[in-house]
């Protein structure tokens, strides 16, 4: 089997390495940011060409990837998020990197808290592309309409803000305005935004080696969003369309789970209506660390030299300001975040603070290879609460008990 854009098919030409890229970058405007540094590389590396390809929607990706594995027809490079290590590591699908990071001397600027996306069994996996983490949005128009002049700060405040928001603006007897809205799904987005509030409620998905994801702070996390609902202060998204950003933009909600990689998408849109929230504190103060990491799929000793250029630029503090800067995603490189043009662009873009403030909150999903079988069984849980089929314990003891059979035995 072989699929166009694998490695196998870009073999040297006039003594130029050209090289694939598999990513999955959105929206479509930072998609756009990040062809202009593939160019620039491009430019400066005449003897390395990078083809960077968008292969869909991180969801739909992992088929794609897994064929690709199997018919030998890989990309030279994978931007996927770092919870696919394990499984890729099982496939025997990627390049450890150990070696190459401690030669680097762009490494060192690296922010040390990301180790964890990129370490599994010892042995360093991929590099971070960019990092970012859960916030919320919210409309300050519709706040200063409501009278809200608190934005909350616990999860009792989060439910009457989102109740108070929640109104007939035009006196026509029907809600038109409702406080939040949450994503409607089993996919991976869905609970990536509900993770933040597991962790904040006091759960966890591990207990030691064991998955423990039936646990107090995981039921109160998913009837809070229940009651979201059924009180009718939140609405849900389209199904798997829950990071598109319409009914926030149109006024219809207040407030929408989403991170930082949403500033360029409202520059580019020059809508200006809007500031940023961390998460509400349960028992503590959580987010979830967001971002993708790069992967060195296994090829040809030539490939991978020139593979590990790009990826080294893709570290470097030019890459990583420009990125951030163009897409709102916050550096990986120390020495980026240090950069008059970011300092600038923080401090006209405030809400910018708010993610790298909440960073040191962030909890990183886990890298090993049940993680997908973890998401997908809280996916079904989550969206059978939502959809008022289940009860949050009865729905996360049912998860449990599959996750059981598959991952704890």
């Amino acid at each position: 089997m072989r699929l166009v854009g694998g490695a196998s098919q870009n073999e040297n030409r006039d003594g130029v390495t050209h090289l694939t890229l598999w990513q999955g970058i959105n929206p479509p405007p930072n998609r756009e940011v990040f062809d202009k540094l593939v160019a620039k590389f491009n430019r400066s590396h005449p003897k390395i060409e990078v083809e960077s390809l968008y292969i869909g929607q991180s969801d739909r990706q992992l088929p794609k990837i897994l064929a690709a594995i199997v018919g030998d027809a890989k990309p030279d490079l994978l931007w996927y998020g770092s919870m696919l290590t394990g499984q890729l590591v099982d496939l025997e699908a990627i390049e450890p990197l150990d070696e190459r990071w401690n030669r680097s001397t762009v490494t060192k600027d690296i922010d040390p808290a990301l180790l964890g996306s990129m370490q599994y069994e010892n042995h360093l996996w991929s590099i971070p592309f960019g990092t970012n983490n859960v916030g919320i949005f919210y409309r300050p128009s519709l706040f200063k309409a409501a009278g809200i002049e608190k934005i909350p700060t616990n999860w009792p405040e989060f439910q009457a803000t989102a109740k108070q928001l929640t109104r007939d603006s035009n006196g026509d007897g029907k809600i038109d305005k409702y406080g939040m809205l949450l994503p409607l799904g089993q996919g991976e987005w869905t609970v990536f935004t509900w993770l933040p509030f597991m962790w904040s409620g006091g759960g966890e998905l591990k207990s030691g080696k064991i998955t423990a994801i039936d646990n107090p702070g995981s039921i109160a996390a998913l009837k809070l969003w229940q009651d979201l609902v059924k009180d009718g202060h939140a609405i849900l998204s389209s199904p798997e369309r829950g990071y598109e950003l319409d009914n926030f933009l149109a006024g219809k909600v207040a407030m929408q789970l989403t991170g930082p990689w949403t500033f360029g998408q409202l520059a580019g849109m020059n809508f200006t209506d809007y500031d940023v929230m961390p998460i509400p504190a349960g028992t503590r103060s959580a987010t979830s660390t967001g971002g993708e990491n790069l992967f060195m799929m296994k090829s040809t000793p030539a490939h991978q030299q020139a593979a590990w250029e790009f990826m080294e630029y893709v570290l470097s503090e030019y890459f990583q300001t420009e990125w951030a800067l163009g897409t709102g995603y916050l550096p990986v490189n120390l020495k980026a975040r240090d950069r008059s043009s970011y300092r600038d662009y923080v401090s006209k873009t405030p809400a910018t603070q708010v993610f790298l403030d909440q960073a040191k909150y962030g909890r990183a999903r886990p890298i090993e290879p049940g993680y997908s079988q973890i998401s997908e069984n809280l996916g079904r849980a989550i969206e059978s609460v939502l959809m008022n089929k289940n009860s949050p314990a009865a729905a996360l003891k049912t998860a449990q008990e599959r996750l059981n059979l598959s991952l704890n035995r």
